[in-house]
C-alpha cells in the first residue's frame, strides 16, 4: 500500500512524480504530496488530503522547478487522514524530506528521545519521527562525502519496524537516500536519469532497468551514479534486470473503469496463464520455476497454504483440487496467524504462498518463518520481481499482466488456474491417469473460450444489479469447490459496493445463517452440474420458502424445465476442475456493477489498498 516515487535528473521533477504518482494510485490512497530540492537549496512541499487530482489543482499555483523530487500517495496508519499528516514529512529543523511506507514500532521511544533534543514532531505521523531522527543523525555526522547516506543509515539501525524510503537533504541537493526493509523499492535507471518507486509501475518505460532493493539495503543516488551498500556498510553489486513495460496494459482502453477492462481482459489472462506450461503429450501442467525434482514432489506429504483475502479463497478451492487430483493432505492457512502459531508440521511438508502483488507483508512474514524453520516454500504471485518471488524457494508466474483496479479480479482467476495446474501435475506425478489427465488439460484449454462466452452475461447481470442496488445484505452459498468462490463472491461485493454481504458453505446455513433469510436478503447460489446439484436446489428451496430472493449461477442443461431460482445465470457446461474459475467471472460483474450503481469508486474502493504492506 502507499505509492513511492522518487527522481533525480536533469528535468523538471514535478510532472515526472505525478505521473507516477497516477501510475501507482492503484496501490490505494488517502492522501498525497510532492516534494522537491529548488535551485536555491530550499526544500518545498506540497500536500494534501483526497484524489490525486486535488494535489495537481494546488500545484498549478506552485513553480516548483527543482530537478530532484519525491513522491507519496499515502494510506493512513498512524495518525489521521490530514495534510499535516500527508507525505512528503518534513524534520522539524528543516533540513530533512522524506517519504515512508511502512510502520516504525518503536517510534514513540524515538520521538521522547528527539524531543529532548530538539526535535518535536508537529504531526502525528511515525514517520515525521524517522525523518527528525534522520536530521538529527546527519547533523551528528562530520562534514564529508558520503555523510547524507552515513545518517540516514546510523538513523535506521536504531528503526524497529518496516520501511522504505526515499530521503532528500537541504544540505545535499544532488542527492537521494532510498532503504527498505520488508516494503518494497525498486531503482530505476534511465539516460542520465533515476527513480525510486514502490514497484516498476512508477516509472513505467521511462527507466531503462530496474534493480530490486533487498531487506537491509541501502541506495544512494547522485546525479550520475548510484551505490547500494547494506546496513553494515558492505557495498553490493547491483543486479539489474530491463524493464518491460506496456501502456496500453495500464489505460482504461475505452472502458468505463480498470476494474470492467481487467474482468474482461480474464480470457486472455488465463492464455497467458497457462502459455507453454503442458506436457508434450496433452496429459499433464510442468512448471520451470519450481526447483522441486519430480522425486522430491512425490516425497511431499502434505501441503500447507499461506495467503490472505481472495488469495486465500484460490488456496481454499486449491484443496480440494490437489485433495482429489493428487491424494495429498492440505491446509490453508491465515498468514497472518500462522507465524503466530505453533502448529506442529510433518518433516515432508511444502509450503507455497500465495500472493497477487508478492508484497503482502503478512504472507511475506508466513514465508521467511517456514524457510527458519528449514521447511521448502514455493510461491504463486503476479508480481515480478516482487519480495516473495525473490525469497521463496521457487514458484510460478501468473503472467496476468499489471491490474489496476484495487479488487482482484484477473489475478484471482489466474491464481485458480495455476493452482489447478499445480494440483494436475501433482496428481500425475502420483495416481492420476493418463486419461484423467488428459480430460483436465483438454478443459484448461478450453478455459479461455469458456470464459469469453461466460462474460456475455454482462447486460443480464447489469439489469440484475439495478434490480438489488438497493439492497443492504446479502448472502453467497455454495458447495465442495464452489464454497470458496461464494466467499470471494461476497468479498468481491463488500469491496467495491459496501454491501453486507456472508459467504457460507451451503449445507451450513440451516446452523445460523438462515436466520438472516427475508425478503430483504437475497442468496446467491452457485449451482454447477455435479453430485451436489441436487443438494444445492433443496438448499435452494429453504430459502425460497422463507420468502427470500434466490439467483443460481448454473451450468448450461441442469435448470432445464421450471426454473429451481427466482432467477437464474447460466454458465458453459465445463469439466468439475474448471467451474470455480467460470462461476467467479459472474460474482465479479455483479459486484461492479452494483458498486457502480450505488456510485462507489470501484477502482479504489475507501480503506482498501492492492498491495498490503503493513501488518
Amino acid at each position: 500500500m502507499c505509492g513511492i516515487i522518487g527522481y533525480l535528473g536533469r528535468k523538471r521533477a514535478k510532472e515526472i512524480l505525478l505521473e507516477g504518482l497516477r501510475r501507482l494510485e492503484y496501490r490505494g490512497y488517502d492522501s498525497a504530496g510532492v516534494g522537491t530540492v529548488e535551485g536555491d537549496g530550499s526544500l518545498a512541499v506540497v500536500r494534501c488530503v483526497g484524489p490525486l487530482d486535488a494535489l495537481v489543482e494546488k500545484l498549478s499555483g506552485w513553480n516548483l522547478a527543482g530537478t530532484v523530487g519525491i513522491g507519496h500517495t499515502r494510506w493512513a496508519t498512524h495518525g489521521a487522514v490530514t495534510e499535516e499528516n500527508a507525505h512528503p514529512q518534513l524534520s522539524a529543523d528543516g533540513s530533512i524530506l522524506l517519504v515512508h511506507n511502512g510502520v516504525v514500532e518503536n517510534f514513540a521511544s524515538i520521538a521522547i528521545f528527539l524531543a529532548e533534543r530538539g526535535y518535536r514532531s508537529r504531526s502525528e505521523t511515525d514517520s515525521e519521527v524517522l525523518a527528525n531522527l534522520i536530521a538529527y543523525h546527519c547533523a551528528k555526522e562530520p562534514p564529508q562525502q558520503g555523510r547524507f547516506l552515513d545518517g540516514v543509515r546510523r538513523a535506521l539501525l536504531h528503526v524497529r519496524g518496516t520501511y522504505g524510503i526515499a530521503v532528500l537533504g537541504k544540505d545535499f541537493p544532488g542527492e537521494m537516500v532510498g532503504a527498505r526493509s520488508s516494503s518494497p523499492l525498486v531503482l530505476g535507471v534511465g539516460d542520465r536519469e533515476f527513480f525510486l518507486a514502490s514497484d516498476v509501475a512508477g516509472f513505467g518505460s521511462r527507466a531503462r532497468d530496474a534493480v530490486f532493493l533487498n531487506d537491509g539495503e541501502l541506495v544512494h543516488i547522485r546525479e550520475n551514479n548510484f551505490s547500494i551498500c547494506t546496513l553494515g556498510r558492505e557495498l553490493v553489486e547491483a543486479a539489474l534486470e530491463a524493464v518491460e513495460w506496456q501502456e496500453a496494459l495500464v489505460e482504461k482502453n475505452g472502458y468505463p473503469h480498470f476494474m470492467l477492462k481487467e474482468i474482461f481482459e480474464q480470457p486472455q489472462a488465463l492464455e497467458n496463464a497457462m502459455r507453454g506450461r503442458f506436457s508434450a503429450d496433452g496429459s499433464s501442467a510442468h512448471f520451470g520455476g519450481l526447483r522441486m525434482s519430480p522425486r522430491e514432489l512425490r516425497q511431499v506429504d502434505r501441503i500447507v497454504f499461506c495467503a490472505c483475502g481472495s488469495a486465500r479463497y484460490a488456496c481454499l478451492a486449491a484443496e480440494y483440487a490437489i485433495e482429489r487430483f493428487a491424494r495429498i493432505p492440505v491446509e490453508v492457512e491465515y498468514a497472518s496467524e500462522f507465524r503466530y502459531r505453533n502448529a506442529p508440521m510433518d518433516r515432508n511438508t511444502l509450503v507455497i504462498a500465495v500472493s497477487q502483488s508478492g508484497e503482502t507483508i503478512d504472507t511475506l512474514s508466513a514465508l521467511r518463518e517456514a524457510k527458519r524453520k528449514g521447511y521448502r516454500v514455493l510461491a504463486v504471485t503476479n508480481g515480478v520481481g516482487s519480495s516473495i518471488a525473490r525469497e521463496a524457494d521457487g514458484g510460478i508466474y501468473q503472467h496476468a499482466g499489471p491490474e489496476i483496479g484495487v479488487a482482484g479480479t484477473k489475478s484471482f482467476t489466474t491464481q485458480l488456474c495455476i493452482l489447478t495446474m499445480l494440483a494436475l501435475y501433482l496428481g500425475r506425478l502420483r495416481d492420476l491417469s493418463f486419461e484423467e489427465g488428459a480430460e483436465i488439460v483438454q478443459a484448461l484449454k478450453d478455459l479461455p473460450r469458456l470464459a469469453e462466452e461466460t462474460l456475455r452475461l454482462d447486460e443480464a447481470i447489469r439489469a440484475l444489479a439495478v434490480h438489488y442496488a438497493s439492497c443492504q445484505s446479502m448472502l453467497f452459498l455454495g458447495r465442495q469447490s464452489l464454497f470458496p468462490i461464494a466467499l470471494e463472491g461476497a468479498l468481491k461485493l463488500k469491496e467495491v459496493s459496501y454491501v453486507h454481504a456472508e459467504g457460507y458453505a451451503a449445507a451450513e446455513m440451516k446452523h445460523g445463517p438462515i436466520a438472516l433469510i427475508s425478503k430483504d436478503c437475497p442468496a446467491f447460489f452457485l449451482a454447477c452440474d455435479g453430485p451436489m446439484l441436487g443438494k444445492i436446489q433443496a438448499n435452494v428451496q429453504e430459502v425460497r420458502a422463507r420468502g427470500a430472493d434466490t439467483v443460481a449461477i448454473a451450468c448450461a442443461g441442469t435448470c432445464e424445465g421450471e426454473p429451481f431460482a427466482n432467477r437464474v445465470l447460466t454458465i458453459p457446461r465445463s469439466h468439475p476442475a474448471i467451474q470455480p474459475i467460470l462461476a467467479t467471472i459472474p460474482l465479479q460483474l455483479f459486484a461492479y456493477h452494483m458498486g457502480v450503481f450505488r456510485d462507489c469508486n470501484v477502482d479504489r474502493p475507501r480503506n482498501l489498498a492492492k498491495s498490503v504492506t503493513v501488518e
